[in-house]
């Protein structure tokens, strides 16, 4: 198993998917043999993986060059410049 892999789940090719589904239902099933306490670390350890995950994704765009410049410019530039989409061409 590989623990590094953060590949998100559209990535996956649709044989993974079923997989996927499969080790859902599976947890699904465990979970009702656990006790709270158990259910407890489960949920701070699953928190873990998502924070880690997320992190990973974040590392991932910041990579990009010239992300963070893009989305600072755009978020910096006034409503009035932008054309409202229902006001153009549909025929194109």
């Amino acid at each position: 198993m590989n623990t590094t892999d953060n590949s998100p789940i559209e990535d996956k090719s649709p044989a993974d998917l079923v997989s996927v589904t499969q080790l859902q239902n599976q947890v699904n099933e465990l979970l009702k043999q656990l006790s709270p306490e158990r259910l407890q670390v489960l949920v701070d350890f699953a928190a873990y993986l998502a924070n880690a995950e997320s992190e990973a994704a974040t590392r991932e765009l910041l990579a990009i060059p010239g992300l963070l410049e893009r989305i600072k410019h755009s978020s910096a530039t006034p409503k009035t410049d932008y054309t409202n989409w229902r006001t153009l061409r549909s025929d194109v």
